[in-house]
């Protein structure tokens, strides 16, 4: 429920000690229950609003526990304060009542294809609020992040890869007329240079180029290395001249180790990584993105048969590594690999579940979906937590996420840079 807080509705003590719940004065404040899926609805907030959500329990996303009866208090696309009651100069802030439900940050897809506005609101319902997308057609997900940056959408927050640096262009060849010479391929020294630096001029935040060939393709063996540890050093240190990082897709071991060797700041998938491969990642703290839901969608009928008899090796093969790479000590981000198109289900909370089904707690493998994944994106400093000063990435569900992290996949509210852009409670028609 929602309505505009009055002034006496209680006192406010900064800082996170809980002492007094805000009173109110008639049956809890109302909202309709309206879904916003996308910012143009016009029910959304604004980022200017001052926004108060009240009776809630709290996973800050850096301490292993939940604070009781929080209120979070919201203005200008920042948390401001948490603490109890509301303070004085924010009287007449928009109330959300959280009805005991549990705020926990917004999650953060570390590898997503998302190249859409309507994509964008199918992230944003299932509470991911960042993403870093790992490869689109044409640039899209750059335009993503600047409509999201003017406030048009509230909604994910986009950490850019533009085009793949992969040998073979195919049709993101169309992206930028200056690719046109790499028609061919991408091989040489040149080649990469040239791809590299046609993607930071058009803006992109982070560049991505693979170790291995793919697993989604019948007449490709995920294992094939495709660029040696010199090609990625280049791809690299082209990018390092203008101040982004680079992640590389790698299955095989032979391909992972070569990017770690090169310098990648993130592997992702790691199917085949070996006990070697992976403490070198520890020594040199690269990131592990295992988009294990991706792989094991690949069981799936509506697959080709060699693509669901890789599946069935590949997939035991991934949990091993995730199981050694927690037990050797890598850093975990998680990543959902896919477009969020209409038929697929993968969902960062779906990987949390499988990161602690392989022997992660519940704590480690919530914040590789909020903290950590910030750390991993370079945005450790601006979400991934709640706390004063943060972007207001809020997203409440039902249970206690440390007791049960399966509470991540029924989203009752989503707030992405202060704006609600999704809102299923109340569910009763006394209290709407």
């Amino acid at each position: 429920m929602t309505g505009t807080l009055a002034p006496g509705a209680g006192e406010w003590h900064d800082g996170r000690i809980a002492i007094q719940v805000p009173t109110m004065n008639t049956s809890r404040l109302m909202i309709k229950g309206v879904l916003a899926v996308t910012a143009v609805l016009a029910s959304a907030h604004t980022a200017a609003d001052a926004l108060a959500l009240v009776n809630c329990h709290l996973f800050n996303g850096y301490e292993n526990r939940i604070h009781e009866d929080i209120t979070v208090l919201v203005e200008d696309r920042l948390i401001v304060s948490i603490g109890h009651g509301v303070p004085e100069r924010l009287r007449g802030a928009d109330v959300i009542d959280c009805e005991g439900n549990y705020l926990v940050p917004g999650l953060i897809d570390a590898h997503t294809h998302l190249e859409s506005i309507e994509s964008a609101g199918r992230a944003l319902a299932s509470g991911t609020t960042t993403i870093r997308t790992a490869g689109v057609p044409a640039f899209e997900d750059v335009g993503l992040r600047e409509l999201v940056r003017a406030g048009k959408l509230p909604g994910p927050d986009v950490v850019a890869a533009g085009v793949y640096v992969t040998p073979n262009l195919e049709e993101t060849v169309l992206a930028d007329p200056r690719l046109a010479v790499l028609a061919d391929g991408v091989q040489s020294d040149d080649d990469l240079r040239l791809l590299v630096s046609v993607n930071a001029e058009r803006g992109a935040d982070v560049i991505k180029t693979r170790g291995t060939e793919r697993a989604g393709r019948p007449d490709t063996d995920p294992r094939e290395q495709v660029y040696t540890r010199e090609q990625l050093k280049v791809v690299v240190e082209e990018a390092d001249k203008h101040g982004i990082p680079v992640m590389v897709h790698a299955h095989g071991d032979e391909g992972a180790r070569a990017a770690v060797e090169a310098g990648a700041r993130s592997i992702e998938h790691g199917t085949y990584l070996s006990e070697a491969t992976l403490q070198l990642m520890k020594e040199q703290g690269t990131w592990f993105v295992p988009t294990y839901i991706t792989m094991l969608e690949m069981n799936e009928e509506q697959y080709d048969h060699v693509l669901r008899l890789r599946g069935s090796h590949m997939v035991p093969r991934l949990e091993q590594a995730i199981r050694d790479a927690h037990r050797i000590g890598v850093k975990f981000a998680t990543g959902a690999d896919n477009y969020y198109d209409e038929k697929s289900i993968n969902r960062v909370s779906l990987e949390v579940m499988y990161l602690v089904k392989f022997g992660l707690s519940p704590f480690e493998a919530l914040q590789a979906a909020t903290t950590s994944a910030a750390e991993l994106l370079m945005l450790g400093d601006k979400t991934g937590r709640i706390a004063p000063g943060f972007e207001a990435d809020l997203v409440l569900v039902p249970g206690n996420p440390l007791e049960d992290v399966m509470a991540l996949q029924d989203v009752l509210l989503v707030i992405s840079n202060g704006q609600v852009a999704l809102q299923r409670i109340p569910f009763g028609l006394d209290s709407r």
